[in-house]
């Protein structure tokens, strides 16, 4: 029995590995690659270049790969490339890269996409992240590991997610968040660290209070940044969950989240 639904429309040049299951209605275009366990449900459109891994699971009504609105896209071939092991729930979109950044939007391996979050263009989302309902990342977002966006989270061009970082519901992120960091409000503003997700994800108790006496050099005492980094050498070398929140910081272009 074929796992592929007669009435889905499957563009001659795609490749789909034997056991890729394919809902009706959906449409698969030219230069569109999927890898072997992969379901792809009912009224699903990929469009390509689109490279999808093993065993990720598409519900209905997402578009993944499309053209980017960004109004500097002239039409050149650009790519999504997707890892595997993820979920992405209905409704969500994902758009293709632009050839004046990377000209490829990104998704690692094991993230929840849930329902109606939108990933822009030339984004780089890592492993094992949550964009829960309605969360939107404009153009050139890059997200690390684990980061957790709540429901109506609104993220600028440009910004940069730390890994274990998390916002609240409805937070509006214009500036970059430093890893382990917690975030809410809009704008945007600092108020803890994740420590609930370090101690889900196994993380010591040195290393959890290594990093709140950290959070507290950034936060707390009224210093400047260049200030705060040359207080923390000493824990960096110590903790490399500490040297991970600083380096977030050091290499933050368009300045942190406080």
């Amino acid at each position: 029995m074929s796992l592929i639904d007669p009435r889905a429309i499957i563009d001659p040049t795609a490749v789909l590995a034997d056991d890729v299951e394919v809902g009706p209605w959906s449409i698969i275009g030219a230069g569109v690659e999927i890898g072997e366990g992969t379901v792809i449900g009912p009224h699903v459109i990929l469009k390509g270049p689109t490279r999808i891994g093993k065993h990720n699971r598409i519900y209905q009504f997402a578009s993944v790969g499309e053209d980017t609105p960004d109004l500097k896209y002239k039409g050149e071939e650009t790519r999504l490339v997707i890892g595997d092991h993820n979920v992405i729930r209905e409704g969500v979109t994902i758009h293709r890269g632009t050839v004046q950044d990377r000209a490829e939007t990104t998704l690692g391996d094991h993230n929840l996409i849930m329902a109606y979050a939108h990933i822009g263009h030339d984004s780089v989302i890592g492993n094992h992240c949550i964009l829960v309902n309605n969360a939107a990342l404009a153009g050139h977002v890059h997200m690390g590991d684990w980061a957790i966006l709540s429901g109506f989270t609104l993220v600028h061009q440009f910004c940069h997610i730390g890994a274990h970082s998390f916002s609240g519901m409805g937070t509006a992120i214009g500036k970059d968040v430093p890893a382990f960091v917690t975030v809410f409000g809009s704008p945007a503003e600092a108020r803890s660290m994740n420590f609930e997700g370090m101690r889900r994800r196994g993380f010591s108790d040195e290393a959890i209070q290594a990093l709140r006496r950290a959070y507290k050099v950034v936060y707390r005492q009224s210093l400047t940044v260049d200030q705060a980094l040359a207080e923390l050498v000493e824990p960096a070398v110590q903790f490399p969950e500490v040297a991970m929140f600083v380096e977030s910081i050091r290499s933050s272009t368009r300045g942190i989240t406080r």
